[in-house]
């Protein structure tokens, strides 16, 4: 600490994924039990923060969380416990949305997931592949 300059303190972190799940069901008693079930501070995963609200515009819960390292718990984790969990208490997923932006490699995790793929999904991207042999500044567009 500098007597007359004060100090600066810099930090960082991973990229935070905001995720919401919808249920098709308004009770919040079973969002919070679903929340409970995820989040790290109620004994789910450690690094997902998670909370329900009642949505009113659209008669559901919405598990409300913020994943702090996607690479240690990642998307699709979080999303299949939910799935679990929902149907223990006879609900569905009705959908789900990333607030704001997203690291690639955390959606790519997702669909290699979904997908069984047995490649790493990054060796597969057209666009990578396009970048490797120097077309990168091609667009590819279908008409």
């Amino acid at each position: 600490m500098h007597s007359t300059a004060g100090a600066t303190a810099i930090g960082a972190r991973l990229p935070l994924i905001a995720f919401n799940v919808f249920l098709n069901t308004n009770d919040k008693s079973i969002g919070r039990k679903i929340a409970d079930a995820v989040s790290g501070s109620r004994g789910g995963y450690r690094y997902v923060k998670a909370l329900a609200f009642e949505i009113k515009s659209r008669s559901q819960i919405q598990v409300s969380m913020n994943l702090t390292d996607y690479r240690k718990t990642p998307i699709y984790r979080v999303f299949e416990t939910i799935k679990s969990e929902a149907s223990r208490y006879g609900v569905e997923v009705e959908s789900s949305e990333i607030v704001g932006l997203a690291p690639s490699e955390a959606l790519l995790d997702s669909g290699a997931f979904y997908l069984r793929l047995k490649q790493d999904v990054r060796d597969i991207l057209l666009e990578q592949r396009m970048k490797l042999v120097g077309l990168e500044g091609v667009t590819i567009s279908a008409k």
